[in-house]
Order: structure tokens, then sequence, then C-alpha cells
């Protein structure tokens, strides 16, 4: 009889051949020497691989092999990094008290209109360079997964552990992973849509200056220091630029993350965005409603339905709003020329900051509130939500160190490592949310994106437990090696944290410096742990 092939004996040996096809092999095994070697050498590699797979990450885990930061390098390193973040709270406090003249107000980074512009200007470099970058990066990506589906499909199809389901499964990925013709990209110093040119997809445009004097019959997603619509788009705009100016036709809404946005056409739904000075001219009808975080704003059109703003500036309302105006913020000034359908809804700091023209028409109710400025220490609900916070945080911690015993204990043995931990920890908190994005640029990397977030999310909440494991536990002198003694480090160390983060400006650092430590221990010990499994 014919010996079977080593890929058969393979499949025996992992419990993956078909009973009938196994119980055949059983009989042949019993006759042929040669054959029962080979099931032999199967078994013993898969014996050897298995206890590689399992011993290593014991060990690496384990608290009683992990050797001890010495005391004085943590000491010193404790000592260097609260001498910064005591300068950084000095120097804070004393900046802050400058007197700054209002024409240099916008240049204090610890003011809101500094930190405004501030957010503005990076995104506005962003959005010169970024279209670009994230388009490779987009490529990049999306070449990777198709070559990892094709690859991998391969070797799984060859060996004949690939079943129908998987070889659909594979399929319908790599369909999803391939270039969608819908998209048309254009990337220059100066795009353009010609006045006589139609766009039957959505366009992807990025460049100096994108304007817009034809018709896209999609979407028009752009990049640019202006963005100009003077034609029609028959879908949505979603602009990130430094200006933005609609004199055209949008038929669907707006979405927009930019330094000046001006509505001067025809809007058929609504418009969303964080801008830094928003206006809607005379001209301009918004089909729908404008809900938004602004620096400025100010209406002489129509809006048809709501108007919600969020301002860190002036509110000038002389045009109409079709049902209610709701604002928070800044000033609000309504002149007499001022229309709203609705309710008024507004939060201001100081009364005299309302200015309502005697001709202006309100047909619903006024609520015009002042927000005092309460300290938070005098409402017992702020000691209740302490509480709340404090114990949540020793019962995660609790049921993580149950459910996860090594990698808690070595993720905080991992805070130890000091400023590889806070270096690679700020890396993590700014590299992760760009890493996010890229990924989800593909239809394929939606799903790995999703749970990227969710375990950036979940790490920068646990960021704080370990960081006060790991303090509490340096504090009592304990070696952290039982769950006793780790909860008792944590309830310390999450205690100090605590009443630190109440300092004021220093809290603020020290949150800060805590999400860069837990983060970069956590990225550690993600790495320590996958060190063995890619090694075999």
């Amino acid at each position: 009889m014919e010996c079977y092939s080593e890929q058969t004996c393979a499949l025996a040996v992992d419990g993956e051949l078909e009973a009938d096809e196994l119980g055949r092999l059983r009989n042949h095994l019993a006759t042929c020497r040669r054959c029962r070697d080979l099931v032999d050498a199967l078994r013993a590699e898969n014996r050897v691989l298995s206890e590689s797979l399992h011993e290593l990450p014991d060990e690496a885990a384990s608290p009683t092999k992990v050797s001890h930061p010495r005391r004085s390098r943590i000491w010193g390193d404790l000592t260097v990094i609260a001498a910064v973040l005591a300068l950084g709270s000095i120097s804070s406090i004393w900046f802050d008290q400058l007197s700054i003249p209002a024409a240099l107000e916008w240049f204090n980074p610890f003011s809101l209109s500094g930190r405004t512009n501030l957010l503005f200007s990076l995104f506005n470099q962003f959005s010169l360079g970024g279209a670009a970058m994230l388009t490779n990066y987009a490529a990049v990506v999306g070449f990777l997964a198709l070559l990892l589906l094709l690859g991998g499909g391969a070797v799984l199809f060859g060996r004949g552990r690939l079943r129908q389901p998987g070889l659909q499964l594979l399929i319908v990925l790599l369909a999803l992973s391939l270039p969608s013709f819908a998209l048309e990209r254009r990337h220059a110093e100066f795009v353009t849509v010609a006045a006589n040119e139609t766009v039957d997809d959505t366009l992807a445009a990025s460049g100096n200056t994108v304007r817009v004097e034809g018709v896209v019959n999609g979407d028009l997603l752009a990049f640019g220091q202006t963005v100009e619509v003077r034609g029609t788009v028959k879908g949505d705009v979603i602009s990130f630029a430094k200006r933005t100016v609609v004199s055209g036709t949008v038929e669907g809404g707006i979405y927009t993350f930019s330094q000046s946005l001006d509505l001067d056409g025809q809007l058929g739904h609504s418009i969303y965005g964080f801008v830094q000075s928003l206006r809607v001219n005379d001209q301009g009808r918004v089909g729908e409603g404008i809900v938004v975080a602004c620096g400025d704003f100010n209406l002489e059109g129509v809006v048809k339905r709501s108007v919600d703003i969020l301002t860190s500036g002036n509110t000038d309302v002389s045009g109409s709003i079709g049902r209610d105006l709701s604002m928070g913020g800044g000033s609000l000034t309504l002149a007499s020329t001022a229309r709203v359908g609705g309710n008024l809804s507004a939060r201001v700091h100081h009364l005299n900051e309302v200015h309502i023209a005697d001709g202006a028409a309100i047909a619903g109710k006024r609520d015009i509130q002042v927000r005092m400025r309460e300290s938070q220490y005098t409402r017992p609900r702020f000691y209740f939500h302490q509480a709340i916070w404090f114990a949540a945080a020793i019962l995660v911690g609790g049921l993580g160190l149950l459910l996860f015993p090594g990698f808690f204990q070595s993720a905080t043995q991992a805070v130890g490592s000091g400023w590889l931990s806070l270096a690679l920890g700020f890396g993590v908190l700014v590299g992760a949310p760009v890493a996010v994005v890229v990924a989800a640029i593909t239809l394929v990397g939606i799903p790995i994106a999703l749970m990227s977030f969710a375990a950036y999310i979940a790490a920068l909440y646990l960021a704080k437990i370990w960081v006060g494991a790991f303090l509490g536990r340096i504090l009592l002198k304990s070696s952290g090696a039982t769950k006793g003694d780790w909860m008792l480090g944590l309830l310390l160390g999450l205690l100090i944290l605590t009443i630190v983060g109440f300092i004021p400006y220093l809290g603020g650092l020290v949150h800060f410096g805590v999400v860069c430590l837990g983060l970069g221990a956590f990225a550690l010990q993600l790495y320590r742990a996958s060190r063995p499994v890619i090694t075999a």
C-alpha cells in the first residue's frame, strides 16, 4: 500500500483529518514503520512547540523572576520628574498671571483664544501636507493587507486547511481591500474643477488651493490652504482647510474643520464642524440647521431650522432662524432685523454680554442664564463623583489582577523603566490616533481601527492603575509579588495621585505624566509578551 504524505500525517496529528481517513491511516500505521516514525516526529515537534509557547510567557510574566529596579535609580528618576513638573507648574502660574495686551492675547497658549489659534494653526499645517501623508500611508497599508491576504490564503489553501467558508471570506476581504473606482483623487498646487467640467465620482482633492467651478456629482473631500466651491456639489462637502468659501450650491451638508468658513451660496442640509470664524452672509441659505463650535459666529442670511453653537467669542445674529437658537460661551448680539422662530437659550458668563435690540423678533421663550464660576470643592456632588471614580478604579484593578495576574503585575513592573516608559507612552499617546485614522481609510482596516481604538481607550484608563500600583509598591517597599501587596499598593498609589490631581497646574502635568508612563508600560508589556510567540 502506498504511504501517506507528510501533509496528511500533519493533519492527523493536528486533529483535523476526517474520521474515515483517520481510521485508514491508523490501519496503515500498524504495518508501515516509515509512516509511524513520521507521525512520531510530528507529534514530538508539536509537543516542543507547545511547551515553548507556554513556558516562555510564564517566565517573562513571573514576578519572582523579574529583577527589581534599583531603589536609587527609581528615586532619582522620580526626583527629576518631580522637579520638571514643579518647574512647569511654576512657569504656568507665572505666565498666566502676566498682563498680556489684548492685541497679543491670541499668542497666549494658556488662554482660550490662544489655544484655539494654536489648534487651527497646527491643523492648517496638517491640511497642507497631511493629505499626501495619509494617502501614502493608506496605499502602503492597503498593499500590505492585500499581500497578507493573498499569501496567507495561498498557504492555507495549499495545506488543505482553508475550507469553502474560509475561501469565501477571503474573496470578500480581497474585494473590499481593492481600490474603489468610485473615488477620484487629485493632488497639485492648484486643483480645480473647471466650469464646463463634471466629476461623476466623489472627489478627493488636496493642494494649496482647491476650487470647484463645475459640478461634482458625489461628495467633495478637500485638504488645502483655501477651499472654494463656486459651482455645484451634489453630495456633501468635507473640508480640512485654513479658509473654506462656499458661494455656489451644496446639495448635501458641510462638515468642516477650518479656520474660517464663509457661506455665500445655497446649502441643502446642515453645517457641522469646528471653525474659528463662521459667517453666513445675507445671500447664504442653510436648508436645515447649524451645529458648530467656533470662535466668532455671524449670521446675516437664513437658517431654516435650529442653530446650536458653542463660541469663545462673539455671536452676532441679524438674519433669520426658523426654529431655536441655542448658544453658550461668549457674547450674544441680536440686531433689530434678527428673527428667531423658536426659543432663545443663552449661557453666558455675564448678563451684560447679551444684547437684544428692540426690533428683534423671538417667537418662543427667552432663557438667558449666567454661569457662575463656583468652586467645585464646595459641591457635595464633586466628592461623591471622586469616591465613585476611586472605587471603580480599585474594582477594575482587582478584576484585572484576578483575570490577568501575570500581565497586570508585569505592566506594573514595566512602569519602573522610567524614561523609556515615559517616552514610549508619549509616542503611543500621540501616534495611536493617527494609526487608527490611517487604518480606517481602507474598508478592511475599519474593524482593526475600531478594535485598536477600543484598546487605546482602555489603556488610557488603565494607565493610572498601573502607575498607582507601582507608586504604592515603592512607598510601601514591598515586592508586589502577592495579590494582597499589589492591591494595597494600588490603594495607596491611587489615593496619592487623586490628591495631587487637585493641585492647580501641577495636577494636570502629573496626570499627563501618569498617562504617558502607563501607556509606555502597556506597550512594553505587549512587546515582551509577543516576543516568545514571534520567536516560535
